[in-house]
């Protein structure tokens, strides 16, 4: 059958390849649970039930909110899907105040929280949420109803939902998918059946997983990257297994040894720093091959004919060294697929060369959210590139470099904000992305920048400040950095130190001191990071140099506010927080 609305992609599987193991989940950090393709359609038939029985109707909206991601997100989904009901899922990790503005913005009837931590942190606001009825829980939760209360095998209101299933078109509304965003209010992105189906079928001809393959899902679902890709491994007949958490996913990589995973560049430079360390922990010979091996990974450019000398120096890597990459990440993984920011290129380079893909993709909530992804063909993976637009999708540059998009996949607009909506859409129907790229001669398209970021020196020079950061953060040494300049004669950063490797060199340079605020201002690891700085200012144009430096002892995470929830710098919020200290670069009187 040929699938137009989401539900559909899960009544094929029914039909075409039922799976004995569709989702899975670790319920007591020890025993796998697992749910069959025959479990998941008939309990989100009997959740379509539980929710009509609540009196919710076509076009009403629940909210969805859950520390990890499990299956009973994905029956709650289907249930939702099927019954023409809206859902809106949250972050875990956004203030009491977003919750308030979002449930009371998208007018939520039921909020499904994941445990009793989430309860707590919403618990506080729910009387200022007059459209609220009830809250149910997946875990046990004092109090509350749990989910499986709402299980209904009722013949009328089976056939009541099937009406309505019918009755669903492709151009519907599906979801609500509010953006983290770097600045201001969040805002509702409207998207379709047909918005989210088309990427889909877009990303599976890009990415061609098989059935019966097995992959590991813990990007939050309430991303629509994640969620996404779930609907792709859906339609690929591939069975899911979820995260624990981030902790426990090098313990799920050697327990299930998926073919893939999706990430995000953060997670996959802290992969890295960890494999650089052990590297650097070793002594004589086996660290002169570690060396060696991750020398002829790097050197070897995606994309570009290998000589024989190359060649077989690679293999000869693969064998003595990276072979165990490999085997650290299950042993079978085909490809990581990587998005929601830019990758530094050098790590696109590395593990691809150690024979673990890295297919780099390019989108936006936006969007559904894929525009483009690196295919599955090794002369097509090459470094600081985010693929070819997918089939479906038109991509266009503006004369300032901002890209364009129009197709199936771009979003309905902007819920209760039709200004905003205005906003992004231009005269002739593109969608105005805000991001800076560029194509090559073969049609790759490569991203510079976000448009907003771009900030101008007094000279009246425009920094791009994601492609200098990116290089920095290749020193093992920093761990986070956010570039200041805007309106000034030149640029400052603002560093957060990887302190893990710092306090190796410290302990190494006989600094007895490891606290983390006293290694900042230490002399001697100050002259450490000025002669980094130094090292790397010939990469850049005079302009794009780094000046003055500051380092920082406070990690930016998603709970401080100075991440989005897909580990994001929300630049803004950096610049008040160290007002003080970015004055100081520039001789100015702190107000």
């Amino acid at each position: 059958m040929d699938y137009t609305r989401i539900f559909d992609i899960i009544d094929q599987q029914a039909k075409t390849f039922p799976l004995a193991q569709c989702l899975s989940r670790r319920e007591d950090k020890k025993t796998w649970t697992h749910y069959s393709t025959f479990d998941f359609v008939s309990t989100a038939n009997q959740l379509s039930q539980g929710l009509l029985k609540l009196g919710l109707q076509k076009g009403d909206t629940i909210a969805i909110i859950s520390t990890t991601n499990r299956p009973e997100w994905h029956f709650i989904d289907l249930a939702c899907m099927q019954a023409g009901i809206v859902d809106v899922p949250v972050y875990p990790t956004i203030s009491s105040k977003e919750y308030e503005f979002i449930f009371n913005h998208a007018a939520v009837k039921y909020i499904f929280v994941s445990d009793k931590l989430i309860y707590r942190k919403i618990a506080q606001i729910l009387p200022n949420i007059p459209s609220l009825i009830e809250i149910f829980s997946f875990d046990a939760v004092d109090n509350l109803k749990q989910w499986k209360d709402l299980l209904t095998n009722d013949t009328v209101l089976q056939q009541k939902v099937t009406t309505i299933k019918n009755g669903i078109q492709p151009s519907d509304l599906a979801t609500i998918i509010y953006t983290s965003g770097t600045t201001g209010t969040p805002k509702g992105v409207m998207l379709s059946h047909q918005n989210i189906v088309s990427n889909v079928k877009d990303c599976l001809i890009a990415i061609p997983i098989q059935p019966k393959e097995i992959v590991l899902s813990f990007l939050p679902l309430n991303h629509v990257f994640e969620r996404t890709i779930n609907y792709v491994y859906f339609a690929g007949g591939v069975s899911v297994y979820f995260a624990d958490g981030l902790e426990s996913i090098s313990d799920h990589l050697q327990d299930i040894k998926p073919n893939y995973f999706t990430t995000v560049p953060r997670l996959l430079e802290r992969v890295y720093e960890k494999i650089i360390k052990k590297g650097n922990a070793l002594t004589g010979l086996k660290k002169k091959l570690f060396t060696w091996s991750l020398e002829q990974a790097r050197q070897c450019t995606l994309g570009e004919p290998k000589s024989a000398i190359q060649s077989a120096k690679l293999a000869l890597a693969n064998k003595l060294v990276l072979n165990k990459w490999r085997e650290a990440l299950g042993g079978n993984i085909k490809a990581i697929i990587c998005g929601s920011a830019p990758l530094q290129p050098r790590l696109a380079t590395i593990f691809t060369n150690a024979g673990i893909p890295v297919l780099e993709g390019y989108g936006l909530t936006e969007c559904s959210p894929v525009v483009s992804v690196i295919p599955f063909r090794p002369s097509d993976y090459r470094a600081g590139y985010v693929g070819k637009p997918l089939p479906s999708v038109q991509v266009k540059l503006e004369e300032d470099g901002e890209i364009l998009i129009k197709g199936p996949n771009v979003m309905l607009g902007y819920y209760k904000n039709v200004e905003e909506t205005q906003k992004v859409f231009n005269a002739e129907g593109w969608l105005l992305t805000g991001d800076i790229g560029s194509f090559s001669a073969d049609g790759f398209l490569k991203i510079t920048d976000r448009k907003k970021e771009l900030f101008k020196t007094s000279g009246g020079k425009y920094v791009a400040p994601s492609p200098i950061e990116n290089k920095l953060k290749e020193s093992n040494y920093i761990d986070q950095v956010a570039l200041v300049g805007d309106g000034e004669k030149f640029i400052s950063a603002l560093i957060v130190p990887n302190f893990d490797n710092l306090k190796d060199w410290a302990a190494n340079n006989s600094i007895s001191d490891l606290n983390k605020d006293n290694l900042t201002r230490n002399t001697a690891v100050r002259q450490l990071y000025k002669d980094i700085i130094t090292e790397f200012n010939v990469n850049f144009g005079k302009i794009e140099q780094v000046k003055q430096f500051e380092l920082l002892s406070d990690e930016w995470t998603p709970e401080n506010g100075l991440l989005t929830a897909t580990l994001k710098l929300r630049r803004k919020l950096i610049k008040e927080k160290y007002k003080n200290l970015i004055n100081t670069f520039y001789n100015k009187i702190t107000e």
